[in-house]
């Protein structure tokens, strides 16, 4: 088993889609500071010019001014429910700022790190999940390589484990790549700095209002680890399921194309059907973990991290079991 692990390690490490992911992850996250950098500068500068002052770093004077800029906002009766209801989480985060005293307008490496993540699990990790595990066995089946595989003396569950376990150690390989070189261009950007400065964490949305009941603080260092281990469970059991469609078809096209549809697609579809109860079990509304810890509202009310954790895992299991089934004794060979 160790034999087969390793070398299927080598042959997705080999391929040119991992660098094309590496090539992909320095340009958006080159892309993503230069707009974080921009746009909290031209920000804090735009406020502080409203309210006539010449100290941007005067933080309780800018947070103030978007406290009231939120309040004005909640008087427009054109704004939906929904949106009211986020902009009164995000007044009652800054109310709890200011009576903390914990400024939320410095921005450091430490914070772009963790900001990245936040951004990216629901949808662009998951997309280079699925780019990286769509072919493990589909592209095998195309080319023929299938074959040799199984004239040799290895069970099928075997071979099927080799690649799980391969592929579960090269979505470890994708979150340390983010990290590390979000760490490499936030340093250029941003100057190292900024790993123990408090985060407020435990922020809960019920019923449209802030539950602060569970407020903890953890410095920025706790915090990145927490949404980069977030990211790994959502990187897990996207890679469980590109596996099992990658079993399902033979083609790498049709595998790549039925999982992008499905998380694209699904995403799009919850907006239609968020009062359904069956929504609250789509693998596509809990994937965003982050925002359990951070405040931001859910898509679907009634979810929490660990049920969202809970139904990730069960979609992994489910379909890790399929694509055992199917391997096990579905003629690839044809």
């Amino acid at each position: 088993m160790y034999n087969l692990v390793g070398n299927e390690v080598y042959k997705i490490i080999m391929k040119k889609r991992l660098w094309v992911i590496v090539g992909i992850l320095l340009i958006l996250i080159g892309l993503f500071a230069y707009g974080e950098h921009y746009t909290r500068e031209r920000t804090q500068n735009q406020i502080a010019e409203r309210i006539g002052i010449d100290d941007v770093e005067d933080w309780r004077e800018i947070t103030n001014q978007q406290l009231m800029d939120l309040e004005r906002r909640l008087d427009n009766p054109f704004i939906p429910e929904e949106g009211r209801a986020g902009i009164r989480v995000r007044a009652e985060q800054l109310r709890y700022y200011l009576a903390e005293d914990i400024n939320p307008t410095t921005f450091s490496a430490a914070q772009f790190i963790s900001n990245f993540m936040e951004q990216s699990i629901f949808l662009f990790l998951p997309l280079l999940i699925i780019l990286l595990a769509s072919d493990i066995v589909s592209k095998e089946a195309t080319t023929g390589t299938i074959k040799l595989l199984m004239t040799r003396p290895v069970p099928r569950w075997k071979i099927l484990m080799s690649k799980l376990l391969a592929l579960t150690i090269l979505e470890m390989i994708v979150i340390l790549l983010m990290a590390t070189i979000a760490l490499g261009i936030s340093y250029i950007t941003f100057g190292i700095g900024g790993f123990r400065e408090p985060v407020i964490t435990g922020f809960r949305v019920v019923e449209g209002e802030l539950d602060v009941s569970n407020i903890q603080t953890v410095s920025r260092g706790t915090y990145i680890l927490m949404t980069y281990s977030l990211g790994y469970v959502v990187a897990f059991s996207i890679g469980k399921m590109a596996l099992m469609v990658s079993v399902l078809v033979k083609s790498t096209a049709a595998s790549i194309g039925i999982m992008m549809s499905s998380l694209i697609g699904g995403t799009f579809l919850t907006f239609f059907i968020s009062d359904w109860e069956i929504t609250r079990y789509l693998f596509n509304v809990n994937l965003r973990l982050t925002d359990f810890i951070s405040g931001d509202l859910q898509p679907v009310e009634g979810l929490s991290l660990g049920f969202s954790i809970t139904i990730l895992l069960l979609w992994a299991l489910a379909s890790t079991v399929a694509a055992f089934g199917v391997f096990s004794y579905k003629d690839i060979l044809d």
